[in-house]
């Protein structure tokens, strides 16, 4: 059992006009097997909460405390953030000219594993994976994200889910720019990942229609750089129904 826990988070974005604060005190706690769902307007700081997280250094944490298991999230490098288990899929996946999607993947696992996979074996856990995603194999050996459509990202992302197993997995507005049936199926291998590895998961989204696929334990309002309301599922529902509107006037 793992657990993430975010404690009066504070973070300021650096700016050609110098630090502009975004988050403004955020607590959560994630649980391992826990789906947490967080909505919210546009510029509400729901990018921010990822990429800090993640270790952006164009965000920087101002106070506040971020704990992985007990240990210090926010001493971690980059590098040991993912190794330690919080793994995020990017609102926009960057191309990787040069890496073949191959060679990005087994590279990640040997780092995040301490140890290469057997070819044979990550072959298998690589073609099972890709097709869980219904994504045709020969991207295997295209270069990462380069020419692929957005929905194809999307795919890739979860993928890497998939084979790196974390126990936090950030997502950070997977949905977007995705068709009905690319949805479905970025739904359905988000749900696959998180059933064979008991991965804690925050999803950032602006629209509920990824909550009818992948089904959130929590639903948490964001405005204004914090969390304006909490509750269970019958929560999306509301703001399907009444949007932001009311949370943005109280936050005003």
């Amino acid at each position: 059992m793992s657990t993430l826990e975010i404690r009066d988070l504070h973070v300021s974005v650096n700016t050609d006009e110098g630090a502009k604060p975004i988050l403004h005190g955020v607590d959560l706690t994630i649980k391992s097997g826990e789906t947490h769902a967080i909505m919210g307007p546009n510029g509400s700081g729901k990018s921010t909460l990822a990429y800090s997280l993640a270790g952006h250094p164009k965000y920087e944490i101002t106070s506040g405390s971020v704990t992985l298991d007990g240990e210090d999230v926010l001493e971690m490098e980059v590098d040991e953030r993912a190794r330690a288990g919080l793994f995020l899929a990017m609102q926009y996946p960057v191309e990787v000219p040069g890496v073949s999607v191959s060679n990005f993947l087994r590279t990640a696992k040997t780092a995040i594993d301490g140890e290469a996979p057997k070819i044979r074996t990550w072959m298998k856990e690589l073609n099972g994976a890709m097709s869980e995603l219904k994504m045709d194999p020969a991207f295997i050996n295209r270069n990462v994200n380069e020419g692929f459509s957005g929905g194809e990202k999307k795919r890739h992302e979860i993928v890497q889910m998939e084979l790196l197993k974390p126990k936090m997995a950030i997502l950070d507005e997977t949905d977007s720019g995705l068709d009905v049936d690319a949805l479905r199926v970025v739904s359905e291998g988000v749900n696959h990942a998180k059933e064979t590895t008991d991965t804690g998961l925050l999803l950032i989204t602006h629209y509920t229609r990824i909550l009818r696929y992948v089904k959130p334990d929590f639903v948490h309002v964001f405005v204004a750089g914090k969390i304006a309301e909490e509750g269970g599922p019958e929560l999306a529902d509301k703001l399907e129904e009444e949007g932001y509107a009311a949370y943005e006037a109280a936050a005003a």
